[in-house]
């Protein structure tokens, strides 16, 4: 690298496009240090699932509203979370008979982009595949049915498995659950091995379960204290490579000054007042009909740095839009604020449903981005539920906020909110054409 003089200004303005740039690979970066501490697949505080890198956890159930370590979860799915470590070598990971059940397998990079086709809608076979960094180069045994490769340092394994809201269904996915699994190549020897996820060690991580907020992976006062290794764990795309050598002088610069060292601090701190802007729905995304809001660039952001630091910060792992397309909403059908203090209504006319292979659901989220814990432990509707009340002409209305309906058939159809702002996610997993090509929408939501 060519020695480069840098002015304290200069350094302020390459700081803050590192910060918005890198903030989804320094929070990848992190929860992978993190949960190097784990010494073995689990729970955190009893309700996340994790493990060390190279290993994940499993629920058998919905995740819990207590839950911090993942903003705007869903409650349609059994989850499980584990990083990906390079420098650790390949990993396995164990498809089971899924049979006419819905599943999908995320699995992305230290970018938040996904490498992998593993799921229903691709019409994977049980088995074992291979998660390998590009670099290695090792004969691939026998038994493996096909290998992803990534090119960055960190990932992260998220599989879902979808799962009705009953205790049937429950007890029927269980013995699917307890075979998935990711470890180690060391590890494997061709045969399938089997987890009882109800009985796995709980481990009393700090964040899993505490405040109100999602756990601060990324801190802009200490963010450029691993930048350095953030651009050795990252290659560049095609094209970054001039930004890779800003930010490299900056760096180099910061570390023989202190000045410059405070300015690029400062940067950091500045710069996260944006992506704290980023985290409210209705500052990004594509705006279509009734003021909810969509992206097409999720788990595939390429050089989309804006919206994979706002997905990172509002609602980060999301799938690609084949595997599911994501609707957001802030705001009622007249632009005002959601507000728990009202009701509103959702009407889905006849035929109206979203159109979707795998499953829909409705949310409820708080301002935070996480559920709003209620007595009836209810945090969202939609494909799970079998209790659904439908109008003669076949439409379906839901209600959000406000008083708890005392008509039974209404009350199936009621999602609570918190008496204050709220939001509404609009999940379509394995989404039909009219969903992607933008032919079918979400309906307005009304205040009552």
């Amino acid at each position: 690298m060519v020695q480069q003089r840098v002015t304290e200004a200069y350094a302020a303005e390459v700081a803050r496009t590192a910060y918005l740039w890198g903030w989804p690979l320094v929070n990848i970066h992190n929860r992978r240090v993190f949960m190097e501490q784990l010494p073995g697949p689990g729970l955190l505080a009893g309700i996340v699932p994790a493990g060390p890198p190279n290993h994940i956890g499993m629920l058998h159930d919905y995740i819990r509203p207590e839950e911090r370590v993942v903003a705007c979860p869903n409650q349609d799915v059994a989850y499980g979370f584990g990083p990906l470590d390079a420098n650790l070598g390949p990993a396995v990971v164990q498809v089971p008979d899924f049979g006419d059940r819905f599943w999908v397998y995320q699995v992305v990079n230290q970018r938040t982009d996904s490498f992998v086709e593993l799921g229903k809608m691709y019409g994977t076979k049980p088995g074992h595949y291979l998660l390998a960094p590009e670099g290695w180069d090792d004969e691939v045994p026998d038994g493996i049915a096909g290998v992803f490769r990534y090119d960055t340092r960190c990932g992260v394994v998220i599989p879902r498995v979808f799962l009705d809201d009953t205790a049937e269904d429950r007890a029927a996915v269980l013995p699917l659950i307890n075979q998935i699994a990711v470890y180690p190549l060391a590890d494997y020897d061709g045969t399938i091995k089997v987890t009882d996820w109800t009985s796995v060690p709980s481990f009393g991580a700090a964040g899993s379960t505490s405040g109100q907020e999602e756990t601060q992976w990324v801190k802009p006062e200490t963010f450029f204290e691993s930048f350095g290794e953030i651009l050795d764990e990252v290659p560049p795309l095609p094209g970054e490579e001039a930004l890779y050598d800003w930010f490299r002088v900056v760096l180099a610069a910061a570390a023989g000054d202190p000045k410059i060292a405070a300015a690029a601090r400062q940067a950091a701190l500045d710069a996260d007042a944006i992506v704290k802007e980023l985290f409210e729905f209705r500052h990004y995304g594509l705006p279509v009909a009734h003021n909810w809001t969509t992206q097409t660039a999720g788990a595939r952001f390429g050089t989309d740095y804006l919206m994979r630091t706002a997905v990172g910060k509002s609602n980060i792992f999301v799938n690609t839009p084949n595997e599911t397309t994501y609707f957001y909403q802030d705001l009622d059908a007249d632009g005002a604020r959601l507000d728990g203090t009202g009701s509103y209504t959702v009407r889905f006319p006849a035929g109206g449903l979203p159109p979707v292979q795998g499953f829909w659901s409705l949310t409820v989220y708080n301002k935070h981005h996480f559920f709003h814990a209620n007595d009836l432990d209810r945090f969202s509707l939609g494909t799970k539920n079998k209790n659904l009340t439908f109008a003669d002409d076949g439409s379906l209305t839901l209600t959000v906020g406000g008083e708890a309906p005392t008509d039974p058939a209404l009350h199936a159809n009621w999602l609570p909110a918190p008496a204050e702002e709220f939001s509404v996610y609009l999940r379509a997993y394995w989404p039909d054409d009219a969903i992607l090509d933008g032919t079918w929408t979400p309906p307005a939501i009304t205040r009552n």
